[in-house]
């Protein structure tokens, strides 16, 4: 859980969102949750890009007075950056490591001069040179599929691959395989359903689990805590 204040917006890059988040005075450490997800972020005047995580990143206070981010869905990301999410995955690296230098740093100074570094991120990808490269469409559908609760052998089976070939894709768009991006969109179901009340046996049959134990063994997993932490 973020404490603190968080905003974000749906972001005019396709599936993509915006968001700030500002640390609570005298926080503790921040726990991030694998989402799938890569982001650009802008930190203490600097640009980061967060690679796909696999399981939760503690964020120590001391480095959340200031964050801005702009969120792309998963599998879209590195068609934008350039770059195949397998080299980001766990990692956060500096944007200058994959956008030219020069464009970086002309990119920092205008973000440090503005007050709505959301804006201007989103604005800094509409408009560079070629546009939004569109992500890798089967890697895309499969992972709307898998969002819905479908099957691995489902989701190959449509796409018309193997699943060794689909794994295969997933390194370069998403940065793990299906499998993997499977538990931690289950996970996000399971504390959705759990945050709106929903008693943990009746969760873990509806997020896809085999029953409860499962759920809060695969939880602890990629949570790193157990459920009911964090649902306070």
């Amino acid at each position: 859980m973020l404490t603190g204040v968080y905003q974000e917006r749906p972001s005019r890059v396709p599936g993509a969102v915006v968001w700030s988040w500002t640390a609570a005075p005298a926080a503790g450490p921040k726990q991030v949750l694998p989402d799938g997800c890569v982001d650009i972020l802008w930190r203490a005047g600097e640009l980061l890009v967060a690679g796909p995580d696999t399981e939760a990143r503690t964020v120590p206070a001391s480095e959340g007075g200031g964050y801005a981010g702009l969120r792309f869905a998963p599998g879209t990301g590195p068609a934008v950056l350039g770059v195949p999410a397998r080299e980001l995955r766990n990692r956060r690296v500096p944007l200058a490591a994959i956008w030219p230098e020069r464009e970086v740093r002309r990119l920092a100074g205008q973000l440090a001069e503005i007050a709505d570094v959301r804006g201007g991120l989103e604005a800094a990808v509409l408009r560079r040179p070629g546009g939004l490269p569109a992500p890798d469409p089967v890697c895309a559908g499969a992972v709307a599929a898998l969002a819905r609760g479908g099957t691995i052998a489902d989701v190959a089976r449509a796409a018309g691959l193997s699943e060794r070939q689909l794994h295969r894709r997933f390194l370069d768009a998403v940065g793990y395989g299906p499998k993997t991006l499977s538990r931690v969109l289950r996970l996000h179901r399971a504390l959705e359903l759990a945050r709106a009340g929903t008693p943990l046996a009746t969760v873990a049959a509806l997020a896809g689990y085999a029953d409860q134990p499962h759920l809060s063994r695969e939880v602890k997993a990629l949570a790193g805590r157990p459920v009911t932490e964090l649902l306070v």
